[in-house]
């Protein structure tokens, strides 16, 4: 079932999603040569106590993952991509580092994701994480009333695949707004003009993510982390947005 939110709900997401920007901010700015991940994933825990937020991830266990997931963000270093389960690790410089994560407060969900390049970057490592923030630019601007989830898969798809990217279609964008994930799905591969026509109070967590490499991915011995099947670097990028009247609003910025 596809829920459309009152404007009033969308500003209590709004709420949600400027706490989620404030914590991926925060961590990324953490994200150095020398850091433990685990640390990353301790301070998580203490913003979200002390902000009275719930963690969408604690606990979750859906089919694809061996549950339950005993973290509150994902982190995905390097040829890991998605649902990267936190575990003690230093990051290297020139590490990659993907940071996914979302919460509920008062009942509303706000859903984002980052990549981070620690140290001294490497170029094709810049170049992957702009792309997949393009393709996100790409897709809030044909988040417009009237158009279709296929119009912002086909952007989505336009960026990576004119960039040289393999686009994998197993995980992508969803609804979200009470829980995490709802309807409609929102592949990062589509056709325009096909698919759901949107509607002001429609509200969708927007992920492009690929890889350097292979399209394909494996998963990893903790049964959540997937990483790319041939071991090549991957970035993602993600934003809670609602369609309005007045087009897309980004809900997972500070201001």
């Amino acid at each position: 079932m596809i829920e459309l939110k009152t404007p009033q709900a969308i500003e209590k997401m709004a709420v949600t999603g400027r706490f989620v920007a404030g914590v991926l901010a925060e961590l990324s700015g953490l994200a150095e040569v020398g850091r433990d991940v685990m640390d990353l994933e301790l301070r998580a825990r203490k913003l979200v106590a002390d902000r009275g937020a719930e963690s969408c991830y604690w606990d979750y266990a859906p089919s694809f993952g061996r549950g339950p997931f005993r973290n509150v963000i994902c982190l995905s270093v390097n040829d890991a991509v998605l649902h990267g389960q936190p575990h003690p690790y230093v990051l290297q410089d020139g590490d990659v580092l993907s940071l996914d994560f979302a919460v509920s407060i008062d009942g509303w969900v706000a859903d984002s994701a980052v990549t981070v390049i620690v140290g001294t970057p490497d170029e094709r490592d810049v170049r992957l994480a702009g792309s997949t923030r393009t393709a996100l630019d790409a897709a809030i601007a044909a988040a417009v009333p009237g158009n279709r989830i296929g119009d912002v898969s086909a952007a989505i798809a336009k960026v990576g695949q004119d960039a040289g990217y393999r686009i994998n279609t197993d995980f992508g964008g969803h609804g979200l707004g009470r829980t995490m994930h709802e309807d409609p799905h929102v592949p990062n591969v589509g056709r325009p003009g096909r698919g759901l026509e949107l509607k002001p109070g429609l509200t969708l967590a927007l992920e492009p993510w690929w890889c350097t490499g292979s399209a394909k991915l494996r998963v990893d011995a903790d049964g959540w982390t997937l990483r790319s099947a041939d071991g090549s670097r991957g970035a993602h990028s993600e934003h809670t947005v609602a369609i309005t009247e007045d087009g897309p609003r980004v809900l997972t910025v500070l201001s």
